[in-house]
């Protein structure tokens, strides 16, 4: 049988709705009959980007918990109820033959209601500390694919199978791109460069960072291309003056930037730091410590204790951002350990992996 019919959800940041979409995209190869739905929060981001990508979805009326009394917490209740039933009409409608969740708030009622009706689950679990709603989900679920070791803290050990997150397949086999990379990017050769990785809408404290050093930046003889994120190209887009500067909103030939890079800054999303180790470049990670449960230090800090790359705290970076720059740029020993040791922890196959799990679920059923 190949008229698979499958639901996905997840969503509410691009590190929940890309895997979702790489999955469908592996089964959609598959299997090409397949019927696909996706379910996503009516108010973020996956109302844009899925039908982008050629998949149907549907919105439910949902969205997080808060830490503290607001009305948004007061609607919760509600929400949750309405997201439940809407689901329940979403499942017996559809008639899924197999539900997979990505994470985010979506995904909880959906998952939730599938199990209920019998529909053979998975969830992808992209972060080194799961979210509350995989964590709920993980006692109920048939399979859970995750992208860090160690998780049988948080979820059934007999159900977690170590697949990786899904990643973009242009950036396999960057390192014959370097040249190619800096040609795109109309760079000069002879001078390290810089990548500065904001994620869509940009980090503030990262563009802070950044302003700040140019002249630091300039007496080093680098140059950079710096992703600042939307909201904040306006605000910095005048430094593109500066010769030995280039400020993008989004880059949108990420492979070409990751080949011309010598040294990247980024921030630490679950995709974010799967990319990277694909990447096998050096990396400073200077995680937002404004993401639910400190998720990005913890991604950040599972690398940096192996050894593969560099973590700054915001809170630190006036003190130590120069002297760790300072060491890294002096050493092409410390580069080249650091690329070497990201890149022993990829994960190449983890679309195909975690499509392979699905399918064991369809033959059972």
């Amino acid at each position: 049988m190949s008229h698979y019919k499958i639901i996905l959800s997840g969503g509410g940041t691009g590190g929940h709705i890309y895997p979702a979409i790489a999955i469908a995209n592996e089964l959609k190869s598959r299997f090409p009959d397949a019927e696909f739905l996706f379910v996503g929060a009516s108010d973020r981001m996956e109302m844009e980007k899925v039908p982008q990508a050629g998949y149907d979805i549907e919105g439910l009326w949902i969205s997080g918990i808060q830490r503290k009394l607001t009305l948004r917490n007061l609607m919760f209740p509600f929400k949750l109820i309405s997201s439940l039933l809407k689901s329940r009409k979403i499942i017996n409608t559809f008639q899924p033959h197999v539900a997979i969740g990505t994470g985010g708030f979506a995904s909880g009622p959906l998952l939730k209601t599938a199990i209920s009706k019998g529909v053979p689950s998975l969830i992808q679990e992209q972060n080194s500390y799961p979210g509350i709603t995989n964590k709920l989900l993980s006692r109920k679920v048939d399979k859970i694919c995750v992208a860090y070791d160690g998780l049988q803290q948080f979820f059934p050990e007999e159900k977690i199978v170590l697949t990786g997150n899904p990643i973009r397949k242009d950036l396999l086999n960057l390192e014959r791109k370097h040249i190619q990379g800096k040609d795109a990017f109309t760079l000069i050769h002879s001078k390290h460069t810089l990548l500065i990785l904001g994620g869509s809408l940009g980090a503030r404290r990262v563009n802070q960072l950044i302003e700040d050093k140019l002249d630091y930046f300039k007496e080093q003889n680098i140059q950079l291309i710096w992703q600042c994120g939307k909201l904040y190209y306006q605000e910095y887009k005048h430094y593109n003056d500066l010769e030995y500067v280039q400020v993008h909103a989004f880059l949108n030939n990420m492979d070409m930037a990751y080949a011309a890079a010598d040294v990247i800054i980024s921030r630490a999303g679950a995709s974010s730091v799967s990319e990277l180790c694909v990447v096998g470049k050096p990396v400073i990670f200077i995680p937002s410590p404004n993401v639910a449960e400190d998720h990005q230090t913890k991604n950040a800090k599972a690398i940096a204790d192996k050894n593969a790359a560099i973590l700054i705290k915001e809170s630190e970076l006036d003190t130590t951002f120069e002297n760790e720059f300072d060491a890294l740029i002096a050493s092409s020993e410390k580069r080249q350990a650091l690329g070497e040791h990201i890149k022993r922890l990829a994960l190449v196959n983890a679309t195909k992996d975690i499509v392979d799990e699905v399918v064991k679920l369809l033959k059972n059923k």
